[in-house]
């Protein structure tokens, strides 16, 4: 069976077969990768445990797909471009030829210090071709590594390295992100404090920043790579892994405070990303590839990394911002690579949108065949912008639905082949059976109904646990309703059977006896033409039970604020209904993000509710002060 769909019939035929019979559909899949060893059984599942195991008994390397099976016909094809963050730095350019030798010399490298099959290693890079290298490598040698955002506070690193154990880590001097040096490896010195398991710090030497190397725990990367020289540069082959071994453990937060480390596995992860790469994109053999997701999310690991690796496309890694040394970055490597399809996040288009077209100006984007977007549901006016302005209304716009959790896309447009409503997610890809529930656990049947979004039957490239703790993954995703793995997310399904997410369940406002989505409202502030973006909470209410409490963004901080405001009310009044019109709007410069971009709205929350001496921990956001500039303003207008 062809891994590629063509046409929406050949659509709707792997749909129909993937959900009639899934074990023959995904084993058919499967049968375009590489294995040591065919399995025994496609797949075994309940959701009760949970416990779910794809294509048992087989054996497999998920770096031989990766790398070593492209050699023969592809070694000398780029496999990763890698852009720096300063525009007059050289680029670089790895051929699946030296990406391989180098994965090989850097497992040798790991091996040299002890690492093993089933050890935990943690990985805090910046943007650079060694993270995929130190990525590629643990998987080569069946090591599980837990790759941490290269931003993330020595709180948030200790914490981690102490829930899995790790081994090693593997860091650098520093790291480049737009006009900043980070600190990364005095940020890990303090980190490791708190942490006994580590026993060795490999730095690969980037920023040249000035650190303190500790003697007996801390190596150089350069030093360790000259040692397997002087080894002779041996092979490494790659360790025989089950399909159900750990890949990795890749931390998000949780509602408690605690992050959830979700394990992936080896081989139903690898089919699961390399078939939704290959499809979602209609990725073709000639074409550059350009996710500006960072490698610390699940987006880098299956469409930075695997995903394209497994498929022998080129990807294209950026270490830097998309506004530095200003707006019109992005278009400038788009230009420079000839970019063909580029796969970005909303609040990235949202905040290019803001710099204005001039940004734009001389930029050629001719380039572009397909454009994707990730990290939460697009908004029309920024979906429009980036169909006209970017794609130039030639390109199709994949809005993809999945989370950290999913390993890889859920619901999506297949590129050119589906139809596409701004705003939609549209349908499930093949193997993926998404039911709408309501709040007493029945499911939602028929069109233009809204519901509670779950999956009820497992796909490859699901998450089997939490790491270190398996009640928490039964009662996080499988305890809510029975049978059934619970999203979190609210979804409206359109009359024509089109899936939209309505924003996450928990952000749900209970206005006045009526349910509001937040994202719903955001969506209406942001159709505003004065609006960059914006933010809803709900507060406690004297009369409505909860209020709605809008934090916005204006592209000009001189307006008019009242009557600004006025304006926005009648835009929700108008596209919602005056129930959901916010009872306060505070004007804001910006909004606490984390470094991936995600609004924090819990610390908006709190600052909605006036509970501003329990914010939690607010150094993981990208700008903390930010935070302070929030409070000030929400004080003022008290006054």
């Amino acid at each position: 069976m062809n891994l590629q769909i063509k046409s929406f019939e050949e659509y709707e035929e792997a749909y129909k077969h993937s959900v009639e019979n899934p074990e023959a559909f995904w084993g058919e899949i499967a049968e375009n990768f590489f294995w040591k060893r065919k399995w025994t059984n496609v797949l075994n599942w309940n959701f009760t445990e949970p416990n779910i195991k794809w294509f048992e008994g087989g054996k497999l390397n998920i770096t031989e797909n990766c790398l070593d099976r492209h050699i023969y016909k592809l070694g000398d094809k780029p496999a990763i471009i890698w852009e720096p963050n300063d525009p007059n730095e050289a680029h670089r350019i790895l051929t699946y030829k030296q990406l391989l030798a180098k994965v090989e010399t850097f497992a040798n490298v790991l091996k040299n210090n002890n690492v093993v099959k089933g050890d935990r290693v943690c990985i805090y890079l910046p943007m650079v071709p060694e993270l995929v290298i130190a990525v590629l490598a643990c998987a080569r040698i069946g090591a599980i590594h837990s790759v941490v955002f290269g931003g993330f506070s020595a709180r948030s690193i200790a914490d981690r390295i102490n829930d899995a154990a790790c081994k090693l880590v593997v860091t650098s001097d520093g790291g480049f992100r737009a006009g900043k040096v980070l600190e990364l490896k005095s940020i890990v010195d303090d980190a490791l404090m708190q942490c006994d398991s580590v026993e060795r710090v490999i730095v690969l030497t980037r920023t040249r920043t000035p650190i303190s190397m500790i003697k007996g725990r801390d190596v150089w990367w350069e030093d360790e790579i000259k040692k397997v020289e002087t080894q002779g540069n041996p092979p490494c082959p790659a360790e025989e892994m089950d399909a159900e071994d750990p890949l990795f453990v890749l931390y998000t937060s949780g509602s408690t405070g605690k992050p959830k480390g979700v394990v992936h596995t080896t081989g139903g992860y690898m089919v699961y990303t390399g078939y939704t790469f290959s499809n979602v994109f209609q990725y073709q053999p000639d074409e550059v590839y350009f996710c500006t997701a960072d490698i610390g999310w699940i987006t880098g690991h299956s469409y930075i990394v695997y995903g394209p690796l497994t498929q022998g496309a080129t990807s294209l890694m950026f270490e830097g911002t998309p506004t530095y040394p200003d707006a019109g970055r992005l278009w400038d490597i788009v230009d420079k690579y000839k970019v063909n399809i580029l796969y970005t996040a909303p609040t990235a288009i949202r905040s290019l949108m803001a710099f204005g077209d001039e940004y734009l100006k001389g930029k050629d984007l001719s380039s572009i065949k397909k454009l994707g977007s990730v990290g939460e549901p697009i908004n029309e006016e920024a979906w429009h912008w980036f169909n006209k302005k970017i794609g130039k209304e030639k390109a199709p716009i994949t809005d993809t639905w999945w989370q950290t959790e999913n390993g890889g896309i859920l619901i999506a447009p297949i590129a050119g082949i589906s139809p596409t409503v701004p705003g939609y997610a549209m349908l499930p890809l093949p193997g993926v059976q998404p039911c709408l529930m309501d709040e007493d656990g029945k499911e939602i049947e028929g069109n233009d109904v809204s519901g509670n979004l779950c999956i009820k039957f497992p796909w490859p490239g699901m998450l089997r646990t939490t790491w270190g703790d398996h009640e928490r993954c039964r009662q996080t995703y499988f305890s809510t309703y029975e049978n059934k793995y619970f999203t979190g997310d609210g979804c409206y399904r359109s009359p024509e059977g089109y899936y939209k997410i309505t924003g996450r369940v928990d952000d749900v406002l209970n206005v006045s006896g009526h349910r509001i989505g937040t994202a719903e409202v955001e969506n209406a502030i942001n159709m505003h033409a004065d609006v960059v973006e914006s933010a809803i909470v709900g507060y406690p209410h004297p009369v409505k039970g909860q209020g709605i409490y809008a934090y916005v963004i204006v592209a000009n901080h001189h307006i008019d604020a009242e009557s600004t405001r006025k304006d926005i009310l009648q835009t929700i009044t108008r596209l919602i209904g005056a129930i959901a019109k916010p009872d306060i709007i505070q004007f804001v410069v910006d909004l606490p993000k984390t470094r991936s971009g995600k609004i924090m709205r819990r610390i908006l929350r709190k600052i909605a509710e006036g509970e501003i001496d329990n914010l939690g921990d607010t150094s993981t956001l990208q700008d903390p002060t930010v935070v302070e500039a929030i409070i000030k303003g929400a004080e003022e207008m008290k006054k």
